[in-house]
């Protein structure tokens, strides 16, 4: 941390579920061996033993298994395609992740289709679709990422997923994110290091596993310093800025209201600092307001916010060139692993945070 001022191998057969049309991840169970063979005999390549090419076929057969673009386009010479699945409510962040995604898949020469979907339950079937149309790799952000339902589905399509910003990875899927749980602790850390002791925290989407693990990350601060964690103080949100407000103004009508708010993200903190300035309170001299992702809303609002950066843009750009290079090496006859990456993060102190005042310590009992 530093501080700124300013492919699996082969499963064994399993039965396909009965109400979905047979996938090449299928014809792999079938017939004992991995999507890539699978794929080779598809395209009539050479390098398959004739006893496992005989396997395969047969398991075509009996499952009716059409091959799609997406299979084909693993051994051929098309345009590699990408999708971009999104389900967040914070307009900041998707600007960063798409920005790099466009700026990688220009460099590559690659398609990116951006697909919006309102939940994990829609996003399936869309998957599906792009799969049988020739999408080579899906990339996922949270909360999409964090449901299995999506994950096991890239498995059973053969498809190439990256998670970018998961709370945790999981062992098949690439992933670029950074630690969660330490970027919180640290964060809450500095606010304590400023002698703040009543310290507020909004907590992010609770379908997001990384959610937990920066509520996890304030607790533990909060204890390494001797200070006993209050519930009243902890407010559930959900990345947006309507949550952000609902969450600030509960804590800030407290009788013993905080001296500092750390929110899960810019767009809750941009919110608390929206209603501190409504009941007249300055920021940072009556509340410190701290952020998480340094977006663009840390820096266009006033004060400018002290909050986290996580590399939003460069994880997406990760994403995408992962993809293309899982998928040269699947042409090339490759099983390239999955690959997990923990990127650095910064602390960037900005205008939001202070010491806390005299009057407020004595209001809430600290001196």
């Amino acid at each position: 941390m530093s501080i700124r001022t300013t492919s699996p191998a082969p499963r064994k057969r399993a039965s396909r579920r009965s109400n979905t049309a047979p996938t090449i991840a299928d014809v792999a169970r079938e017939a004992q061996c991995s999507p890539m063979t699978v794929s080779r005999v598809i395209n009539g390549e050479g390098n398959v033993r004739e006893e496992t090419r005989g396997q395969v076929q047969q398991a075509i057969s009996k499952l009716n298994y059409s091959p799609n673009r997406a299979a084909r386009s693993l051994a051929g010479g098309e345009q590699l395609r990408i999708a971009l699945m999104f389900d967040n409510p914070s307009a900041s962040y998707l600007s960063e992740f798409l920005v790099g995604a466009l700026e990688e898949a220009g460099r590559i020469d690659a398609h990116l289709e951006v697909q919006s979907c309102e939940s994990a339950t829609e996003a399936l079937p869309l998957m599906r679709k792009l799969a049988e149309g020739g999408i080579s790799g899906f990339i996922l952000p949270p909360p999409l990422c964090d449901d299995q339902r999506v994950l096991d589905l890239t498995k059973d399509l053969g498809a190439i997923a990256i998670a970018v910003g998961p709370g945790k990875a999981e062992g098949s899927h690439g992933a670029f994110m950074i630690d969660d749980f330490q970027a919180a602790y640290d964060m809450t850390q500095h606010i304590i290091g400023l002698g703040h002791v009543r310290i507020g925290f909004i907590i992010g989407n609770p379908e997001q596993v990384a959610s937990g693990r920066r509520l996890n990350g304030y607790r533990a601060a909060l204890e390494k310093a001797g200070i006993e964690p209050s519930d009243d103080l902890i407010v559930q949100g959900r990345f947006t800025y309507r949550s952000g407000m609902a969450a600030a103004e509960k804590l800030l009508a407290l009788d013993q209201r905080p001296t500092a708010i750390f929110a899960s993200n810019d767009d809750m903190a941009a919110a608390v600092v929206a209603v501190a300035h409504r009941i007249h309170l300055d920021v940072p001299n009556d509340i410190t307001v701290c952020g998480f992702d340094d977006t663009a809303m840390a820096s266009t609002i006033w004060p400018e916010l002290t909050t986290i950066r996580q590399p939003i843009r460069e994880m997406t750009a990760k994403a995408v060139a992962a993809i293309g290079r899982i998928t040269r090496a699947r042409r090339s006859g490759e099983k390239p692993k999955a690959e997990q990456t923990i990127l650095p993060y910064t602390l960037v102190r900005r205008e939001s945070d202070a010491a806390p005042s005299l009057a407020a310590s004595k209001r809430n009992g600290a001196g």
